[in-house]
């Protein structure tokens, strides 16, 4: 169940924000082998004078920052495989790699309060974490 939040600069359309949260699950579902219907996808669009970016980039608007909060317990091969399918999957949208950073916050199961005040740690998830 990881909690995801993709910080862009640029400007979209509905269909192209719509677009780039569906590519981010995507690689989220291929990578961390998540259930497809686990969705906690945000993005936020900044204004370009509100998210300064490295001055090098050929193109400064589509810097995006992918941040995920996720359970504790997957592999380091299991991380670069979600790394690599986050950016194959957000090319095509015209988010270059080398203008894209992706971290992943791992949390113990016992900080995550869920379903009615649960803790993760007690419940079936219904999937594995520790991939």
């Amino acid at each position: 169940m990881p909690i995801t939040t993709i910080q862009a600069r640029a400007s979209y359309s509905a269909a192209q924000e719509v677009a780039l949260i569906e590519a981010v699950q995507a690689a989220l579902v291929e990578g961390l082998q998540i259930p497809a219907h686990d969705r906690h996808v945000m993005l936020v669009a900044h204004a370009p004078h509100r998210f300064i970016v490295p001055a090098h980039l050929a193109q400064p608007e589509r810097f995006t920052v992918v941040s995920i909060d996720a359970f504790a317990g997957r592999s380091v091969q299991t991380k670069r495989k979600l790394y690599q399918a986050m950016a194959a999957r957000l090319a095509p949208l015209g988010i270059a790699g080398d203008h894209l950073v992706v971290t992943l916050r791992d949390i113990p199961l016992e900080n995550w309060g869920l379903q009615g005040g649960q803790a993760a740690c007690d419940m079936d998830l219904g999937f594995a974490v520790n991939v």
